[in-house]
């Protein structure tokens, strides 16, 4: 039976708890990762987006109603503990960002009992794709995935930042327009009070920033939302999001300069990594002629060489065919 979490407080986030709150009540507050009875004590993992907390229920110290509820505990149930934080010890666990600390805990509320999941909410998982979309809710549980997300995240926060800095205003367009000539076909919204009318998703925003540059905004940018109505293919979704931007009195050299900054800011402060600046620069043309592609590898230096002087002769009629 499922309790109330009325009056109680969530303290912080599984790895927000540190040694510093050692000897301090908390009450924290998440699913549950595994739970391992070893008869006189239980031991569960306490997951949230954040990582995991370990919790040591003992009989002693919780009393025998709470100790029999915790026995009772099953992967992904939803719990709220209250408890005090004491120091692991020698049995610290230093592959958890809270490996050094563990919650004694003296009441426990289960917010949420759960069915056994159709598979394991951890990484490294073989499951059929289907199945994970299927339970969609479960699959972002996993913690791979909700770094992802997390990362994703950080990076719009750091893409605002850094525009607003640099004296952009961040302006949302329309995305019910008239349909424009794009570079796909547009997805079409039947409109109720025009029938026979339709609205079309923007492909991106491009004639509406035009609009607000003839309008007096030197510096827009957003986080758009674009629709393609288009085949799949591995670097083409039928929707995404960009980052949009117009400037202004510039010249092709400034443009490339705000985005290789931004760049820079955004692999600094996500991966660590330091980029080099002015980022290597290549022709359309050159790009062809070297590597075949308008995208090529820089990795790795596998170039193009033009052969047709040297084969033209050799009688072999693929070679001699196109020379």
């Amino acid at each position: 039976m499922a309790e109330s979490m009325q009056g109680l407080h969530r303290t912080c986030r599984c790895t927000e708890l540190n040694e510093s709150y050692i000897g301090k009540e908390v009450t924290m507050m998440g699913w549950v990762q595994k739970s391992r009875n070893k008869g006189g004590l239980i031991f569960t993992d306490l997951r949230d987006r954040s990582g995991i907390l370990q919790i040591v229920f003992e009989e002693a110290e919780c009393g025998t109603e709470v100790f029999e509820k915790a026995a009772k505990l099953r992967s992904e149930f939803v719990i709220a503990v209250t408890g005090v934080v004491r120091s692991r010890g020698k049995d610290t666990n230093a592959e958890l960002a809270t490996g050094s600390i563990e919650i004694s805990a003296r009441a426990l509320r289960i917010l949420a009992e759960s069915e056994v999941p159709p598979f394991p909410i951890e990484d490294g998982i073989n499951t059929n794709e289907n199945i994970r979309l299927k339970y969609r809710y479960l699959d972002l549980r996993r913690p791979e995935l909700a770094k992802r997300i997390m990362t994703r995240a950080k990076i719009a926060f750091l893409i605002r930042q850094f525009m607003s800095d640099n004296g952009f205003l961040e302006i949302e367009t329309p995305t019910l327009i008239k349909s424009t000539p794009e570079g796909a076909r547009d997805f079409l919204v039947p409109s109720r009070m025009h029938h026979g009318s339709f609205y079309a998703l923007p492909q991106s925003p491009q004639l509406l920033k035009q609009l607000l540059m003839v309008s007096g905004f030197d510096r827009y940018f957003q986080l758009a939302r674009c629709y393609r109505d288009e085949d799949l293919r591995a670097d083409r979704q039928p929707e995404f999001t960009q980052v949009d931007m117009e400037l202004s009195f510039v010249d092709v050299d400034d443009v490339i300069e705000v985005n290789e900054r931004l760049l820079k800011h955004i692999f600094k402060e996500v991966c660590n990594v330091d980029v080099e600046l002015p980022i290597r620069r290549m022709t359309w043309i050159d790009a062809m002629n070297n590597y075949g592609s308008d995208k090529p590898d820089m990795r790795f230096e596998m170039l193009l060489h033009d052969v047709t002087e040297v084969v033209k002769d050799c009688g072999f009629g693929v070679f001699s065919g196109c020379a």
